[in-house]
């Protein structure tokens, strides 16, 4: 199943909105994990089995698995999910971005080594540097336009032909580069206005939305800015809010009634 099939699907089997972010930090798991040396898998793998049926995505995060050495686990970690949970997508936030040759590798990395169902994507270079990823066809391609950190104004605010830069990577991704229909965007829960913006110009594009939990974005404001005709369009990403949601080793749980009361609050605001 392609990536934007199985989102679709997901969307609607869960009724949920939510993508729940998988960034590993050692130094907040519970003490039961600590002197493990599988423990990133087992802390990872503990979330994706509580929230999985709450969930449209899980979007583990790269460098908190490289730089614990912990690249095994990552593998191993998305062969959990597509074999346990299969149709809930995997989207890995590497965030590449290089000229095209390398951009050929780092798409064999994530598709064909980590099997990704979907990668973000940087587009400061250019499509030749987008396009390597297009060649894996039914693999979703999640491009950076209106990120959720406040210093993404110092570029994505710049005037380009009138408009804003993010304005224009939205208009390019979906009127040029979306050439197997499989491309998103990202687009910062902390930017209400300009995620209204960006769902104008590309129409029903799925989009990414990561800055709400611990970042702050209001639920109510982005479902209403983000939603499509019918209510759905976004994977709403909250990380560190349902991860560390508990210490003890009740962990799972309680990232699970977080992960609830979170996707809860989205559906309430789209109804």
């Amino acid at each position: 199943m392609d990536f934007t099939t199985a989102l679709q699907a997901a969307w609607k089997k869960n009724d949920s909105l939510l993508c729940v972010g998988l960034d590993p930090d050692p130094a907040k798991f519970p003490a039961a994990l600590k002197d493990r040396g599988d423990a990133v898998l087992e802390f990872c793998r503990a979330i994706v089995d509580a929230t999985a049926d709450l969930v449209c995505a899980f979007k583990p995060q790269i460098a908190y698995f490289a730089a614990e050495r912990a690249e095994d686990q990552l593998e191993a970690l998305i062969r959990h999910i597509h074999d346990t949970h299969p149709g809930i997508p995997v989207i890995l936030d590497a965030k590449r971005g290089d000229i095209g040759s390398t951009a050929v590798q780092y798409a064999r990395e994530a598709f064909e080594r980590y099997d990704a169902d979907a990668l973000t994507v940087n587009p400061y270079m250019g499509f030749d540097s987008v396009e390597p990823y297009l060649v894996h066809k039914g693999r979703g391609v999640i491009i950076l336009c209106r990120t959720s950190n406040a210093g993404g104004s110092d570029l994505q605010f710049l005037e380009s032909g009138g408009r804003k830069l993010y304005q224009h990577v939205a208009e390019l991704v979906a009127t040029k580069w979306n050439t197997n229909g499989q491309c998103a965007l990202v687009v910062g829960a902390t930017f209400p206005a300009e995620l209204a913006e960006v769902r104008r110009i590309v129409g029903d594009m799925p989009l990414l939305v990561p800055g709400i939990g611990a970042q702050g974005g209001d639920i109510a404001a982005i479902v209403s800015a983000g939603r499509t005709a019918a209510g759905t369009g976004m994977m709403i990403n909250s990380s560190r809010a349902i991860l560390y949601a508990g210490a003890g080793e009740d962990f799972a749980n309680a990232a699970r009634q977080a992960a609830e009361e979170t996707r809860d609050a989205i559906n309430a605001c789209r109804r």
